[in-house]
């Protein structure tokens, strides 16, 4: 599988470092050019052709940083697809897209435009634990701990396989169901707080370097890679000192721009 990494962070921020400005940017992760796994990035990171070969988006919850891309990519390519894109995520998710977003107030409803026959989305509810194809990538929605249904994801194909953490606190089926994948190679896992920040991480479920170490853990694999993502990024060099204080082999920060071969 080739994953690109189109933004991966917890929020957007614009940023210094030694070479000058750049952006962080919500998570989007492009799989084989036709598989968005979450809209956080997606319009202001492809061009309009990249984005008219998306096929499927499957989105791991509601919260805001991780549809935000919808509206905009729907604009981009209400007139210039043959096919509407597949949005599919759990039930609530995709209701809550049409009650709160593309409900014609706040944006227009791209799930009846522009033709009632052939809208820029069409919708498909993800059940928990079942697997469903999606250009022709196996994914698996496990339930994991948030303040809303959230999933994380299984997602292989014949020879390869990573698990997505989505946003989430301390989980344990997400790694239970991991770790049976024999050829799993990757994990991503969310760390959104540093360790001083442990009560908010709590309160909002969402990871520290301390607790994506204890969830690590949980996989009892020795032999895939480690990815974090979800940083937010007004706490970033906090939370890159304690992760690389973890000392856990194969631990890598994620970047944008960044493309995967798994």
């Amino acid at each position: 599988m080739n994953i690109r990494i189109l933004g991966c962070y917890g929020s957007d921020a614009l940023l210094q470092r030694a070479t000058g400005p750049y952006t962080c940017n919500t998570c989007g992760f492009l799989l084989n050019g036709t598989l968005l796994l979450d809209a956080g990035t997606v319009a202001t990171k492809l061009s309009l052709n990249e984005q008219k070969q998306i096929r499927h988006i499957i989105l791991s919850h509601l919260h805001f940083d991780h549809i935000k891309g919808l509206p905009m990519l729907a604009d981009n390519l209400s007139e210039q697809i043959d096919a509407s894109i597949v949005v599919a995520g759990l039930p609530e998710v995709i209701q809550g897209l049409r009650r709160h977003i593309f409900n014609t107030d706040v944006y227009p409803d791209f799930f009846s435009i522009p033709t009632p026959e052939r809208p820029a989305f069409t919708s498909s509810y993800l059940k928990p634990g079942s697997i469903c194809s999606f250009s022709g990538v196996d994914i698996t929605p496990i339930p994991v701990n948030h303040t809303v249904p959230t999933t994380g994801f299984i997602v292989q194909d014949r020879s390869s396989a990573f698990v997505y953490s989505g946003d989430t606190y301390s989980t344990d089926e997400l790694w239970h169901e991991a770790r049976q994948i024999p050829h799993l190679t990757t994990a991503f896992i969310e760390c959104s707080y540093p360790n001083s920040m442990r009560e908010l991480a709590r309160i909002s479920k969402h990871l520290t370097p301390a607790l994506l170490a204890q969830e690590f853990r949980k996989l009892d694999r020795d032999d895939i890679s480690l990815y974090a993502y979800h940083l937010k990024p007004a706490y970033k060099d906090e939370i890159l000192r304690e992760l690389r204080e973890l000392h856990l082999p194969g631990l890598e920060v994620l970047e944008e721009d960044q493309t995967l071969t798994i």
